[in-house]
């Protein structure tokens, strides 16, 4: 398992409390970053366990669901629907797209 696999579960944790409170302005955003950060957790799971090319596609994949989740957040915080992102899940989020772009490429 990547060593980045319990950091994106973290994320998951810390992201939890602020879908609650983006769904209180916009379900569909809300919905979509529950979906996105979620695909984050899975698809470096799934990743894991694959050949070649279906691992390097799931790592694409959780990459591009970690870059979503991220800026679903920041178009959260630009609109007022939470406060300031904490700057240690900034770093986290960095971890892990910046382990994911190396895997992909």
């Amino acid at each position: 398992m990547l060593r980045i696999y319990p950091v994106s579960v973290e994320l998951v944790r810390e992201i939890s409390p602020l879908i609650e409170q983006i769904e209180r302005f916009d379900r569909d955003q809300a919905r979509q970053l529950r979906r996105s950060i979620k695909s984050v957790v899975l698809n470096l799971v799934e990743g894991s366990a694959g050949r070649a090319g279906t691992k390097r596609a799931r790592y694409f994949d959780a990459l591009g669901s970690a870059r979503e989740s991220l800026a679903n957040l920041e178009v959260a915080e630009a609109l007022g629907y939470v406060g300031p992102l904490d700057a240690g899940m900034r770093d986290r989020f960095g971890r892990v797209i910046g382990t994911l772009v190396n895997l992909v490429r």
